[in-house]
Order: C-alpha cells, then sequence, then structure tokens
C-alpha cells in the first residue's frame, strides 16, 4: 500500500486468524495504512473473529481498540456462519466519514431493485444490533484505547 495515499473507496481485508504469518495484517500500523489509503469517503471492511469463547474474545478487543484507535468511524456487525466453531461470526467497518447504519438509505437500496438471496435493507441495520455482551466489550474495548 505504500505510494497509495487517499486513492482507494474500498480496503476488504478478508484474512485469516490473527496469528503466524497474518498477524501483520491485526496490527494499529497495518490499519493506519489502510487509513492513509483510503480517500476522505473510503471504507474498510474486515473479519473481526468471534467473541463466542473466551479465548477468541481478547483477540477481538483487541481488533477493535486498534481499528477504533484509526478511523472515526468504526463499527463491528454480525453474521452466523455455520462454518465456524461457534456459528457466530463478527465483521468490522471503518470508515473516515460514512456511518453504516445512520448514513444508510433503505429507499434508495430498495429502487435499485436488485434480488438477492440474502441480502436485505432490514437485514442491513439487523446485522450491526449486538448481543449485549458484545457490546459491552466493544465499550470497554474503546475506554482502553
Amino acid at each position: 500500500m505504500r505510494g497509495k495515499v487517499g486513492e482507494y473507496d474500498l480496503i476488504i481485508n478478508d484474512s485469516t486468524d490473527p496469528f503466524g504469518p497474518t498477524e501483520g495484517l491485526f496490527t494499529k500500523e497495518f490499519y493506519g495504512s489502510c487509513y492513509k489509503a483510503l480517500n476522505d469517503t473510503g471504507i474498510m471492511v474486515y473479519q473481526h473473529g468471534s467473541p463466542f469463547y473466551d479465548e477468541d474474545e481478547a483477540e477481538c478487543r483487541k481488533m477493535h481498540q486498534k481499528v477504533f484507535r484509526c478511523f472515526p468511524v468504526s463499527r463491528v456487525y454480525q453474521a452466523h456462519i455455520p462454518t465456524c466453531p461457534s456459528g457466530y461470526w463478527l465483521f468490522g467497518f471503518a470508515s473516515k466519514k460514512y456511518h453504516p447504519v445512520n448514513d444508510f438509505d433503505p429507499e434508495r437500496w430498495k429502487k435499485r431493485n436488485i434480488k438477492t438471496w440474502y441480502y436485505s435493507a432490514n437485514l442491513h441495520i439487523g446485522s450491526f444490533m449486538l448481543p449485549r455482551y458484545v457490546v459491552d466489550i466493544l465499550k470497554e474495548a474503546e475506554k482502553d484505547g
């Protein structure tokens, strides 16, 4: 990403676990580089892991701290992924400008009349409505960060 300051609209980081060879993709420096590479309205989405098991909760907390420190808008959304050990998975949304719920226009989406099998405007909003224990984990990470 060096030399590409302010060039990208979107960065999708679909990396694996934050251990071993991909560990560098989970650092504050990496997220800072993503921030610099995005244009003024840029968005980054990324895998956030699962807070379901205690040993994974710490990684989720650390990841949120790092992204929260780098981006003015940092939110987490959820999905149920049957192939994951707990079946419950989180993803991150980070932006320089846009909030994924407050700036979402469901009517504009519906007017596009795109037939989808899974996605809907209600699901979009609902995916950001997190269980209380996850909200508490994220709030604690923001205070610690």
